[in-house]
């Protein structure tokens, strides 16, 4: 109930909306009563003894216009109500939708590394969607049929008093029927919910690893993955419909049971003469407008429940907080000649085991540093920290003697150029994906990026040159070619440092090359950070980084590093020279 009221106070902006709706469902309500107010004057003016057939047709056609004009002006009320409370949920939809992707793209690398994208992709849409009904029919339809039920309950007490609490004696039992499935399935949806986002994130890992699924000929078995997640989906959903199943009848047999109450004690009032036959009659069609709004309740409550679920999902999404966030006050990271320091820093992930121990070195302005290290040495992390993918857990960071913190994420990353080891291009043309980091580019400058990350070549043999379309995250394009593609997107932005993660690894040997020959034009004045696994890469960095255990254990150039040995020569031994001698 807390996130629903959340989401009344969320959609605040479409309150007119709402109380439009709810005045057009008074309007509604009034013209309906219209209807058993005139049954109740022509049963009786027919029942009279000595009818005059002339003045009765009269009043019989006054009372059939009547009722057509009050119905033409009650069907408008209706879609007034349909149209604005529709028009408000869309609204909220809109806006949630929105609020959410923006959260979405300012988490952190924190948050992605638990997030499943299938769950993700849950929130963002069914999710979204549940809250959109919860506005558009939940909210409205509660203040209409809420309305109904005191305006009705008041024009029954105005003709009745008596009759009319016989009528409401059912009332209890209905609450507390309400009340026992509200708890009931509460929790129920919310798991239907959760299991829904587990399909849907099984389902859309299945479709990113396709490609392994069919190398390993691993079909069956993600069938059958699939089958248990749907049919886990299915048994939650039965179990929810089954209590359901029963609170619907429930109500009908409770708002039945009023009315045969109303029937015993309006049959036995007509006999002894104290009410007429019309009157008993009226009530009784004002006894359904009554009950009604009653039984609506249950589809009403089952509708709100489903949302609650969506709902707290929704809010728990908009709550989380980003690991890495920038400080108020946070400053622009003016241009920058490149001076990269570490001093004592330590890192973590969430489980709090240290990744980084203690990491202190200096990359001067235009220097080449390049990384090495086993597997889970913590290369790649060191490198994330640089742009703030994650905070550090102890020392700091500065550029230009700027700490990172203190900077804006924006104006900070501006300056970092990025390849990651695993490359990711969108599904657009080729010069979209190069020019990402900068749209406004020219023709001309997209083209000297790829010239330069020696892609030019490969690009215009395609069907349509530098305009071909890419398939999803690069679909069409081999290893070495999106890795180029990627090296020109971070090329074109023109960063001052550079971190190339790996990003020769999927080329051949002439290909890098190429790109080495390239990068060395383009690594002039700046300062670069390259995560390697072949020798020809090592050898020309200016400085080079050992990690062991998430710690430096050795710094230097590669010549002075060959003469230490150490673990610098375990390296080239176990890792660069074999990688080199099999690829040429």
């Amino acid at each position: 109930m807390s996130y629903l009221i959340r989401l009344l106070f969320y959609a605040r902006s479409q309150w007119w909306r709402l109380g439009v709706g709810f005045l057009g469902a008074i309007i509604e309500m009034v013209l309906a009563l219209a209807v058993p107010m005139y049954t109740r004057q022509v049963v009786d003016r027919l029942a009279q003894p000595g009818l005059n057939v002339e003045t009765a047709s009269a009043f019989l056609n006054i009372v059939a216009f009547t009722l057509v004009v009050f119905g033409l002006m009650r069907s408008i009320s209706i879609f007034i109500q349909v149209f604005v409370a529709e028009k408000a949920a869309q609204e909220v939809a809109y806006a949630l939708r929105n609020d959410l992707y923006d959260k979405l793209q300012r988490q952190s690398f924190a948050f992605y590394d638990k997030a499943a994208t299938g769950e993700l992709m849950s929130r963002l849409t069914s999710d979204v969607e549940m809250c959109r009904e919860a506005v558009g029919f939940g909210m409205s339809s509660f203040l209409g049929n809420g309305a109904w039920l005191i305006g009705v309950a008041g024009y029954l007490f105005y003709v009745d008093w008596r009759y009319t609490l016989i009528a409401l004696a059912t009332l209890p039992l209905l609450f507390l029927v309400a009340v026992y499935y509200t708890l009931k399935v509460e929790p129920m949806y919310a798991e239907v919910q959760e299991q829904r986002a587990q399909l849907t994130a099984v389902a859309q890992e299945n479709f990113s690893g396709v490609r392994v699924v069919r190398a390993f000929s691993r079909e069956d078995e993600e069938i059958r993955r699939f089958h248990v997640e749907n049919e886990n989906l299915c048994a939650r959903v039965l179990r929810t419909a089954r209590i359901s199943s029963f609170f619907q009848p429930g109500m009908d047999f409770f708002a039945n049971l009023g009315t045969v109450l109303v029937l015993w004690y309006g049959g036995r009032e007509v006999i002894g003469g104290t009410m007429t036959l019309g009157s008993v009659v009226a009530f009784h069609g004002s006894l359904w407008m009554l009950f009604w709004p009653v039984r609506a309740l249950g589809y009403i409550l089952g509708v709100m429940q489903r949302a609650a679920a969506s709902v707290k999902r929704v809010f728990e999404l908009l709550d989380e907080e980003s690991v890495t966030k920038e400080k108020p006050g946070a400053i622009e990271l003016p241009r920058v000649a490149g001076e990269v320091r570490f001093e004592n820093v330590s890192f973590s992930y969430a489980d709090g085991v240290p990744v980084l121990k203690d990491i202190t070195f200096e990359a001067k302005p235009g220097e080449v540093v390049a990384i090495v290290g086993s597997t889970g040495s913590g290369k790649s992390t060191l490198v994330n920290l640089i742009p703030r993918f994650y905070d550090v857990t102890a020392g700091r960071i500065t550029i230009d003697g700027y700490d990172i913190r203190d900077v804006t994420l924006a104006s900070l990353r501006r300056q970092i150029g990025i390849v990651m080891q695993e490359t990711f291009l969108f599904s657009t043309s080729i010069r979209e994906n190069i020019a990402y980091g900068r749209p406004d580019a020219s023709p001309a400058e997209v083209e000297a990026a790829a010239r330069a990350a020696a892609a030019h070549k490969f690009i215009m043999e395609l069907p349509e040159g530098y305009d071909t379309v890419v398939g999803e995250r690069g679909v069409g394009l081999s290893g070495g070619q999106r890795q180029r593609v990627a090296i020109a997107r971070a090329l074109l932005a023109d960063p001052r440092i550079l971190i190339l993660d790996d990003s020769t690894s999927s080329v051949d040997l002439a290909t890098e090359r190429e790109i080495q020959e390239a990068l060395q034009r383009l690594m002039q004045g700046r300062t670069t950070f390259i995560i390697a696994q072949r020798l020809s890469t090592v050898q020309r960095a200016d400085k080079i980084l050992v990690l062991d255990g998430g710690r430096i254990v050795q710094e230097g150039t590669h010549a002075q590093l060959v003469k230490q040995g150490g673990v610098y020569q375990q390296i080239l031994e176990s890792q660069i020279l074999p990688a080199s001698f099999a690829a040429s």
